[in-house]
């Protein structure tokens, strides 16, 4: 079994390789424009150039088909379009039994031309992307797309072909008024190095330790489940009496929690391949993707308070389990925790969605890790009760307290759903859940609860309640407890125990609280202009909406006093949020590890700077500056350590001052 278990591990490893592999797009692009000429015309060349037994499909195919070649104009000025885009390469037509239809692709390179007629020849832009599906004869990618951004601006060279800069950045001579160029933008990646840990680089929000205990608390919460909690008895009694051997019946039991790890530890993995830590934090920030889940997690709760019964396709675990008949040995057992885990989806799923949300802004390696916590705590109670089936007697039966269980879990995730449209309201601007509606929802939501725990609400499947467990006593009596902390939070209360989960202070309308700290500016070149024209220091805080430890540091280290004032009197505040997806009044391109991509939005930009400048990529992460845009401190992340905050602030500020005096910072770096 050992050996078995070894080759799956290894195709797995092989299958991740496989995976990465195809991340180097197998597809280059060269998009250039010919110069305008005085009436005006031109035209852009797109030309793709394949590695062998690779090819893009052409730009009409038949539907229900793969993803054809197009081409999207998203931005134009004072320039038209002549027609449309016309192939100038040959194409290969095959029929293709996949599909079961007719289709035509570009073997070795595709060669496309837009034409164009220039209303302004001294002042015109054109930007968008081609989108586009690369395939071979065993495999396709998933649809991928390379932009493009060409124009010219009055009194300026010629950028056809080249990256449009980034919006102007200057500042004021605070003795001359003048504007000159400013450095704000210029790596320090380097100066962040002298100043020895640069902890805010190095580290990561999260430790591997606590993110996997984090899938650990997850993988507990789903074995009480009502997916999962009854079959842990079947399972193990029908691999002990499997055959006439009990060693065999346990080591197959023992197989079967191995097999339940592997499976979704190979999700862990496939996620870390496919999407990364970038694509996570994108994807846990996106308006879809968190609207769609806070209607997933209010329908859970209406099926678990008894509304209607959500359940996969039949048919699904059907095939696997009787595929699971007819194979044997160790193969059979993995077929047969698939089963389990399509079958307990509609339980776990929710578990595993919100587990990989929260740890969205961690480690590359946080979901992987994360799940890999989860699978052994829900493949555990299958090994233990295998090993000792004498403590089967003892588990305890399904029952009401099993649907009790299930009714309490569809009120956390009420309370939970409100977390998820929240990061979408915030990250958009819809403004429609600021912090009050938000709160006055928890409370009632968490009153039901304690009533419910108290016997005075029933559902369609609870049994009527003679008397209350001591249990459920203290269990209504927590619950109404942390209704009684919420109230003050309607009226601005900080509310530091759940700072990382309520929208922060600044959405509230109604505040009689006098100690939130809120920031001088939103826009990094408008802080930094400020700074150096009052000559003030900077911190720079990257941030973000949907991230959990910015909400905590904010409710629990910023709302000290003396956090307070050496942040708004010390230092000029610059809060800078990396998922907010207002579009920038004009996009702007970018050259990043070889590519070129267009920025559309502000959380783009402000996520580029930290990349680009700091050399960073987590939140939350604070930086000190002077006012020209030059370290004075290391970086600094995530601590809930008020004091080490504070040592960081008053650091960088006598920095500062010896600045000034025209000391040398390097005397001052590493102490």
């Amino acid at each position: 079994m050992i050996k078995k278990l070894f080759s799956i591990i290894t195709l797995l490893l092989a299958c991740i390789s496989f995976v990465n592999a195809q991340i180097q797009e197998p597809v280059k692009w060269d998009i250039s424009i010919s110069k305008i000429n005085e009436n005006g015309d031109g035209e852009i060349t797109f030309k793709a150039k394949f590695e062998d037994q690779w090819h893009i499909y052409g730009t009409e195919l038949p539907e229900n088909g793969p993803l054809p070649t197009r081409f999207k104009f998203d931005s134009q000025k004072n320039v038209d379009l002549v027609g449309e885009v016309k192939a100038k390469s040959q194409l290969v037509k095959k029929f293709e039994p996949t599909f079961d239809m007719e289709l035509n692709w570009f073997e070795n390179e595709a060669v496309f031309v837009q034409k164009i007629k220039a209303t302004d020849v001294n002042d015109y832009k054109i930007s968008g992307y081609v989108e586009y599906m690369a395939c071979n004869d065993n495999t396709c990618l998933p649809p991928a797309r390379t932009s493009f951004n060409f124009g010219k601006k009055p009194a300026q060279q010629d950028t056809a072909g080249q990256a449009i800069p980034l919006i102007p950045l200057q500042n004021l001579n605070a003795n001359s008024g003048k504007a000159e160029e400013s450095n704000y933008w210029e790596p320090v990646i380097d100066q962040l190095k002298e100043f020895g840990d640069n902890e805010g680089v190095s580290s990561d929000n999260e430790s591997l330790w606590s993110i996997f205990l984090k899938g650990i608390i997850g993988g507990l919460l789903a074995i009480i489940t009502p997916c999962v909690w009854p079959i842990i008895p079947m399972t193990v009694s029908f691999f002990l009496h499997r055959g006439n051997d009990p060693k065999k019946g346990k080591k197959a039991a023992i197989g079967y929690g191995i097999s339940i790890v592997v499976i979704y530890e190979a999700l862990g993995l496939l996620l870390t391949a496919i999407l990364g830590a970038d694509a996570m934090n994108g994807i846990s920030t996106n308006a879809i993707f968190n609207v769609v889940l806070f209607v997933l997690l209010v329908l859970f709760a209406i099926s678990f308070f008894g509304g209607f019964d959500i359940a996969l396709p039949a048919t699904w675990s059907t095939k696997i389990d009787k595929t699971a008949d007819k194979t044997g040995g160790f193969f059979s057992i993995l077929l047969m925790a698939l089963t389990l885990v399509i079958v307990s989806f509609s339980c776990t799923g929710l578990i595993i969605g919100t587990l990989l949300v929260s740890i969205a802004n961690s480690n590359l390696l946080a979901p992987a890790v994360g799940m890999l916590g989860f699978a052994i705590a829900l493949a555990a109670p299958f090994t233990i009760f295998a090993l000792f089936p004498s403590w089967l007697h003892n588990l305890p039966r399904s029952g009401g307290w099993l649907n009790s269980v299930k009714v309490v879990l569809g009120f956390l995730e009420l309370a939970f759903a409100l977390k998820f449209l929240s990061v979408a309201d915030l990250s958009y601007g819809w403004n429609i859940l600021d912090r009050e509606v938000f709160l006055v929802l928890w409370i009632v939501i968490f009153v039901f609860l304690g009533f419910y725990l108290l016997g005075k609400i029933r559902f369609i499947a609870d049994e009527k309640l003679e008397h209350i467990s001591v249990l459920r006593m203290f269990l209504s009596m927590i619950v109404f407890a942390f209704v009684v902390y919420l109230v003050p939070g309607l009226f601005g209360a900080p509310l530091k125990a759940v700072s990382a989960f309520a929208p922060p202070l600044s959405t509230q309308d109604f505040n009689l609280y006098e100690g939130r700290v809120q920031a001088e500016f939103e826009d990094y070149d408008q802080g930094m202009e400020y700074a150096h024209r009052y000559g003030k220091p900077v911190i720079v805080d990257f941030t973000g909406y949907g991230c959990v430890n910015c909400r905590k540091m904010e409710g629990s280290v910023w709302s000290d006093p003396e956090v307070k004032k050496l942040l708004t009197e010390d230092y000029v505040l610059i809060s800078l949020y990396v998922d907010d997806k207002k579009l920038l009044a004009e996009p702007f391109t970018i050259k990043e590890n070889g590519k070129e991509r267009v920025i559309t939005t502000w959380g783009e930009k402000w996520s580029y700077l930290q990349r680009s400048k700091f050399g960073a990529n987590a939140q939350p992460f604070y930086i000190l500056l002077n006012n020209e845009g030059d370290v004075l401190n290391h970086a600094f992340s995530f601590s809930e350590d008020k004091d080490e905050f504070v040592t960081f602030l008053k650091d960088g500020k006598k920095n500062y001052k010896a600045e000034k005096k025209g000391l040398k910072l390097e005397t001052l770096k590493g102490k």
